[in-house]
């Protein structure tokens, strides 16, 4: 329990110690901005904890002010370094290559995503067969000036006549879905707004969607405070008159996604409430669509299970239950009915009968399943690689997809009957390449293959294994020059995630690439948190355990070291939102072990990261909740914001975005701040604030070099790189 003792409202803030501190090299040799530290305290289970920046979770004129402040100490700093031109430069040139989505096919039409190398958006395109010349159904690039109103999600009509797409603008999660008429490249009327994270479903006759949406406001705005609800939209119609069919009232955090059975027979109804307590329901559907009585079909939220495919009347459903590394079972259709729409009344079926195990649990983690042309295709976790086994519906083993090395294959979606499917095969120095799989025969062919400007075959990929502060076993991929002298004079870049059941598997990126050209060592370790093996993997990094991660992470810095690829003052660590979080704790906890640190959009303030909207408080299944006195001691003890203390701190440029509405900016702004105000000596701690930006998805390419060469020329100064 939490209980507020003291609020210094913003006008009153006190700047007592907001200690200015010089940024060596920053023209004019200037201070950080004023800070002012307010006075307020909360009490969590009879622990008082100061919360002196919490004036900056405000989006008001003062938070405002004060970003100005520190983007025009960080960016005068950075475009000072020498090296940022030419980083800038290399980037430019080696993005412009060409490159190519997955083809999604429907009504016998092949939709992809295509970008020429010269785009910041990549444009949708549709050919009628697969041999046709293809044709522009939507680009992005038109929408807006600067190119930061981005393509989402799309999905065809089943028919493949009309295309339902979704728009964000300036990097918000908060979509905007559209119709567009594939033939004439008209738009419809139609439009539904108060969407976030989920994609529309459409109906058998292509005539009416199904979606999650979130509920409206008083004043007209999304409220993501609340459970998502599921409706139907016939086209043609406003959504102010779409049928609100499905609402969760048994629950207060489990929301709600829809898929729809490639027969269009069934809408399921996929319930989360973490990444280990899910659920699912469905409505059979009518000819025309309609829903028929509600059934719950999983409805126990003791582990992970996802819908994979109906045939026949027979669900095939992968989960984690009595198998951490999951499997493949099949259910038939249940009997049992309620009233429509009524979960409250819907009989309870803990384990419906009939079930059968089709695929079984194994050694290797089970991280996909699809079912395309009759066959099953599983995509396993090797030692974080990719292994593809296909099988037939009674799950016998009939081949394994040949894959072009130990990287990651990703895809195998289509339509239960329909032969073909596609995959992208990439590694950290293979651009993602589409390759077409007969999913009967095994047979593969290349749809499209990568060129790029750059030498690959100067640099190789090696993975390594090293014992955490437990002794655990952890794996870690290193990619270098061939001619790597390891006599700890390397600079090194350690990049980790480490939460979720999301795996670090090899992937290309051309700002890595960049950065192994520039001399760089590319670490990636496979902390715990991640599902490289399986639910047992990832629970030993969640909320009690979370400090696993940490430890996993320091380790790999330590092996590092110890092996001489590279030495504390040329080491830099780097992640992302919970990477972000990931960079902040070690930061705070060894700092003395780091040369710079880079941490993004990061969930930073542990205590209150799940205040701002339903969806963060999602992410208790991973972090807990400070409302529970065990889970708030393990997240005082880490929790990057309330442990920055007064110390040197190696050079630190934290990023984030004014419009991150997934993890909200002022994560960033408080860890800043505190570090500031912390640092004990001249080694710069700067912040860095985009703007018409988000957490990541759908940002353009110029937005993308410019954020990757502030970064890397950070670091280019940091760890003094020739």
């Amino acid at each position: 329990m939490k209980r507020v003792l003291t609020l210094a409202a913003a006008g009153v803030l006190s700047a007592c110690g907001a200690r200015p501190a010089v940024v060596p090299g920053s023209p004019g040799a200037a201070i950080y901005p004023e800070t002012p530290r307010g006075e307020h305290l909360d009490l969590y289970h009879d622990v008082q904890v100061a919360d002196p920046y919490r004036w900056l979770e405000t989006d008001d004129e003062q938070t405002r002010r004060w970003i100005e402040a520190q983007n025009a100490l960080a960016q005068p700093y950075l475009e000072s370094i020498p090296a940022r031109e030419r980083i800038k430069n290399r980037l430019t040139q080696l993005w412009n290559y060409e490159r190519q989505g997955l083809p999604a096919k429907y009504g016998g039409r092949y939709f992809f995503l295509h970008n020429d190398g010269s785009q910041n958006q990549s444009v949708l395109y549709v050919k009628e067969t697969a041999d046709a010349v293809p044709r522009v159904v939507l680009d992005p690039n038109t929408f807006s000036a600067d190119a930061t109103v981005a393509l989402g999600e799309f999905v065809s009509s089943p028919d493949g006549r009309r295309v339902a797409y979704s728009l964000s603008d300036g990097g918000t999660d908060w979509r905007s879905w559209h119709v567009r008429d594939v033939e004439s490249g008209q738009d419809l009327p139609d439009e539904l707004r108060f969407i976030k994270f989920v994609p529309v479903v459409w109906t058998k006759d292509s005539r009416s969607m199904y979606y999650a949406r979130y509920p409206q406001r008083i004043d007209g705005h999304e409220d993501d405070t609340r459970q998502r609800e599921i409706f139907r939209h016939r086209l043609g119609e406003t959504q102010n008159e779409d049928e609100r069919i499905f609402v969760v009232t048994d629950h207060p955090t489990r929301n709600p996604f829809v898929q729809m059975s490639d027969d269009g027979r069934y809408l399921i109804i996929w319930l989360y409430d973490g990444s280990q307590s899910t659920g699912i329901y469905y409505f059979p559907l009518a000819e025309d669509g309609s829903p028929g009585d509600l059934v719950r079909l999983f409805d126990s939220f003791d582990a992970d299970y996802r819908f994979v495919a109906e045939i026949d009347d027979v669900f095939y459903v992968y989960t984690t239950a009595h198998a951490p590394n999951a499997r493949l079972i099949a259910v038939p259709a249940a009997g049992k009915r309620n009233k429509k729409g009524d979960p409250e009344q819907a009989p309870v079926s803990t384990e419906p009968l009939g079930v059968r195990v089709i695929v079984p649990e194994k050694k290797f983690a089970m991280a996909e399943v699809t079912i395309v042309g009759g066959r099953i295709i599983a995509q396993y976790l090797q030692e974080a690689h990719s292994l593809v086994q296909v099988l037939d519906l009674d799950g016998q083993p009939l081949y394994q997809v040949k894959l072009p090395g130990l990287g990651q294959a990703a895809g195998f979606a289509g339509d239960v009957q329909d032969p073909e499917t596609f995959f992208i095969y990439t590694d950290f120095l293979t651009p993602a390449s589409v390759i077409r799989l007969d999913a009967g025969s095994g047979r593969t062919q290349i749809v499209h293959t990568p060129r790029l400007e750059a030498d690959m075959g100067q640099f190789v990929t090696e993975q390594v294994f090293y014992s955490s502060r437990d002794g655990t076993r952890v794996p870690m991929f290193i990619t270098h020059r061939r001619d790597l002298q390891r006599d700890g004079q390397a600079p090194l870049m350690l990049y980790g995630y480490g939460g979720f059941g999301i795996p670090l598997q090899p992937e290309f990126s051309v700002p890595v690439l960049v950065w192994l050209e520039m001399g760089g060592v590319y670490a990636v370790a496979n902390l715990r948190g991640g599902s490289e093996y399986g639910e047992a993997w990832h629970s030993a990094g969640t909320k009690l355990q979370k400090q696993n991660v940490f430890d996993d992470f320091i380790s790999a810095a330590q092996w590092l070291i110890e092996k001489k690829y590279t030495s504390t003052p040329k080491l830099a660590i780097r992640g992302r939102s919970n990477g972000g979080l990931l960079v902040g704790a070690v930061l705070t906890q060894r700092p003395e072990l780091f040369g710079a640190a880079l941490p993004a959009v990061g969930v930073l303030d542990m205590l209150r990261y799940h205040t701002p909207n339903s969806n963060a408080r999602q992410w208790s299944s991973d972090y807990g909740l400070s409302e529970n006195a065990a889970e708030f001691a393990a997240q005082y003890a880490y929790s990057p914001v309330h442990n920055a203390h007064r110390t040197c701190y190696p050079p630190t440029l934290v990023t984030t975005a004014d419009r991150d509405d997934r993890v909200v900016p002022w994560h960033s702004y408080k860890f800043a701040a505190a570090l500031q105000y912390a640092q004990s000596c001249a080694k710069p701690i700067l912040l860095r604030v985009e703007t018409r930006a988000g957490h990541g998805t759908g940002k353009p390419v110029w937005m993308q070099i410019e954020d990757y060469a502030d970064q890397w020329a950070f670091l280019v100064k940091s760890l003094e790189m020739n």
